[in-house]
C-alpha cells in the first residue's frame, strides 16, 4: 500500500509541475540560485575580516 500511494504522489506532482510549466511563467530556480551565490561571494570578498599579519607566515 505505501509503495503505491508514495508513486500515485509522485506521479501526481510531476503531472502538477508540467501543467504549471507549461501554462504559467514559472522563474529558473537555477538561475535564482546561481544569482544568491554571485551575491553571497561578492559580499564574502567585500567584508572579510583582513588577516593579522602574524596568521600569514
Amino acid at each position: 500500500m505505501g509503495f503505491f500511494r508514495s508513486t500515485f504522489t509522485f506521479v501526481v506532482g510531476a503531472g502538477l509541475g508540467v501543467y504549471l510549466a507549461q501554462n504559467y511563467n514559472v522563474p529558473n530556480i537555477q538561475k535564482l540560485v546561481n544569482t544568491g551565490l554571485v551575491i553571497a561571494k561578492h559580499f564574502e570578498e567585500n567584508y572579510r575580516k583582513p588577516k593579522k599579519r602574524d596568521d600569514e607566515n
